[in-house]
């Protein structure tokens, strides 16, 4: 085999590939030996078809398939032989080939570029720490309180009013016909809240254990089925009971029932779930002025292909127009993307960074648990769906190098309170059509030409 560069412009270089027809009558010959063991052919024993007939009957698409896998073996030596970093997969231009002749191609790649990393230890951002107010547990805790109230028996006689909880039978009628979930029974619903259908709840205000009410209402417009959407609806309600809200004793049996050990510790988890609320809002916030550090401070040379194919993804979803319109953004989107990702893994790769199949299985574990009763479905998901443990994989890669270049750079912390913290995440989810949603890096153990996303907020 003899390689040549051909040409070589910027991150395009064109490889010369010529391979002598002697190896391709080589690999002919001993592709149709194996078929003589093989095919079986009218009038032959199996295994003594001559090589004659053989050829006759099977050259033509033999030597299709020996050129084909040439092509991948000579191509792919080639590009190790050179030492290149391509990104995307080359394209092949056949110049000569034919029986009995060599097999003549171009090579024509895109490559990576050569990423020199400058250092991060003059970067400076910001590491925030929140002090969640006591107030603000308060009302958490009465919230949770009021998500979680206690109803008791009205009297008899004792009317319903707004808050009340009612338990009613109901059978329904569309133009004076049943449908399809047209009987419910043991409806439980809270007057007020107008979560059973628009206009429902009011007419029920007034009635007492033991009533009949008709009350007309209109069908949700997203309606399973279609012929009922938006109907009006008659339903002829029975009710069972009439109960009153109480107020929840904000106590240490109240804490137990919401799985914690007591009030205090019920406020001690209220606690930490804001605070790894605003904490992970914060982080994302960090983690975006990092990038942007980054990005401004390296000056790349870009593969076209890689932009293209970003872009591609990017719109794929969007009409003709809508593409055209924000044609200037989205490549600036795209070059921002494609050009993270590849300094983020340089830097990766540099550091010899990894993600183990135990530690993606540990983070499916960590996901089980934080889902109890969904064991199953979580389990199923990623055991069906080899992308998903691919991405997780991506996602773990992307923290270990957010988290690697955070301890080469200065954080200044900065303790918060929670109005504090809001005007800042506030501030940054203000709509910016400059602002990118996401990069893409790759996993240490794929090709540099496949590219995984990582979300830059």
């Amino acid at each position: 085999m003899k390689i040549e560069v051909q040409s070589k412009k910027g991150l395009k270089t064109i490889l010369s590939v010529v391979v002598d027809k002697k190896t391709i009558q080589l690999k002919m010959n001993e592709r149709l030996s194996e078929l003589q063991k093989e095919v079986s052919l009218k009038g032959f024993r199996p295994g003594k078809v001559p090589a004659s007939v053989i050829k006759s009957q099977f050259g033509k698409s033999v030597y299709g398939e020996v050129i084909d896998k040439l092509l991948r073996e000579t191509s792919t030596k080639a590009i190790s032989e050179k030492k290149l970093k391509i990104a995307g997969q080359p394209k092949i231009d056949l110049k000569q080939f034919g029986e009995g002749k060599d097999l003549n191609y171009e090579l024509q790649i895109d490559l990576l570029p050569n990423i020199i990393l400058k250092p991060f230890d003059k970067f400076k951002d910001n590491e925030y720490k929140i002090k969640i107010e006591k107030k603000i547990i308060d009302e958490k805790l009465k919230e949770i309180s009021q998500q979680n109230k206690q109803f008791i028996d009205k009297n008899e006689n004792e009317k319903s009013s707004i808050g009340d909880q009612i338990i009613f039978n109901y059978s329904a009628t569309v133009d004076e016909k049943k449908f399809e979930g047209s009987e419910g029974k043991g409806v439980q619903i809270e007057l007020g809240k107008d979560l059973f259908l628009k206009g429902f709840d009011e007419q029920l205000v007034g009635i007492k254990k033991g009533d009949k009410k008709l009350v007309e209402a209109f069908l949700p417009a997203n309606h399973p089925k279609k012929d009922l959407a938006n109907k009006k609806t008659k339903f002829e309600c029975v009710i069972i009971n009439v109960k009153k809200a109480i107020e929840s004793k904000l106590d240490d049996k109240f804490a137990q029932t919401m799985g914690a050990k007591n009030i205090s510790d019920l406020k001690l988890l209220i606690e930490k779930q804001i605070s790894s609320q605003y904490t992970q809002a914060l982080n994302s916030i960090t983690k975006k002025e990092i990038l942007d550090q980054i990005e401004r401070s390296h000056d790349l040379d870009l593969p076209k292909n890689l932009i293209d194919q970003e872009i591609e993804v990017m719109t794929r979803n969007l009409k003709p127009e809508d593409k055209h319109k924000h044609k200037l953004n989205n490549e600036k989107i795209a070059k921002s993307r494609i050009k993270l990702g590849l300094l983020l893994n340089e830097f990766g790769e540099k550091n010899n960074l990894k993600v183990s199949d135990e530690e993606v299985k540990n983070e499916i574990q960590k996901q089980i648990k934080g889902m109890p009763g969904q064991e199953k479905m979580v389990l199923d998901y990623y055991q069906k769906n080899p992308s998903a443990s691919q991405s997780l994989r991506g996602s773990l890669y992307e923290e270990k190098i957010i988290n690697l270049i955070k301890s080469k750079i200065k954080l200044k912390s900065i303790e918060l309170e929670t109005k504090e913290a809001e005007k800042i995440i506030n501030d940054f989810n203000r709509p910016n059509v400059d602002k990118s949603p996401s990069f893409k890096t790759k996993s240490s153990e794929k090709a540099k030409s496949k590219l995984k996303k990582i979300s830059k907020k």
